[in-house]
């Protein structure tokens, strides 16, 4: 798909299709993801891949609760039959190293997580979760961010994750299903284009 059409047409699924994912669709998917921009050349992110539901129900399981899936009884379902859970993580310990090297060490950002005032691993996160979602439409997919707000910490222990690595997101791949239920903030209305956009100065 011509790269400006996979932009256009990127949106947040809901509703999945248990159907799964062809995995050499899925391998070429992360590998783009790897290929993501990564600050000093740190390649300091990482993915968990769950795929089936044993392996998904360990994700909701730990990261969601029933009065969550009450609440958002309308939508939870059709996330938790997506039937692949892609779990973005990265390790500021990684970048904190890197750039406590020679060819980095004047930026004096090796003196550890306070001294970054923008932190690269969350951006080199972000950068590849695009990917993934750009991925996903190329491929005739779906894809869904899920920000994890309880249970990282169990989760991190139930998937084996080492200390010191951190969850940015979970991406949830698969087909839709065709009763996607839509966002009620698409109802909002946003600035103009000409209000995000300056060109010379702000």
């Amino acid at each position: 798909m011509e790269l400006h059409e996979a932009i256009r047409r990127r949106a947040m699924v809901r509703s999945f299709s248990t159907d799964p994912v062809e995995p050499a669709v899925l391998d070429r998917i992360l590998r783009s993801a790897l290929r993501s921009p990564t600050a000093g050349n740190t390649r300091g992110t990482a993915w968990v891949v769950l795929e089936g539901p044993e392996q998904t129900a360990v994700y909701f399981g730990t990261t969601t609760d029933e009065e969550w899936r009450d609440h958002y009884k309308d939508w939870s379902g059709g996330l938790a039959r997506a039937p692949v859970v892609l779990l973005a993580y990265s390790s500021p310990d990684a970048y904190v190293a890197r750039y406590a090297e020679a060819d980095k060490a004047s930026a004096g950002l090796g003196a550890g997580e306070d001294a970054w005032p923008v932190p690269y691993w969350i951006g080199d996160a972000a950068f590849g979760v695009m990917a993934v979602l750009l991925g996903a439409v190329d491929a005739g997919l779906g894809g869904c961010i899920l920000g994890t707000f309880s249970g990282e910490a169990e989760l991190a222990g139930r998937l084996g994750v080492p200390a010191g690595w951190r969850l940015f997101c979970a991406v949830l791949l698969g087909r839709p299903d065709g009763r996607d239920h839509r966002s009620a903030s698409l109802e909002r209305t946003g600035p103009a284009v000409a209000e995000r956009i300056h060109r010379g100065a702000w």
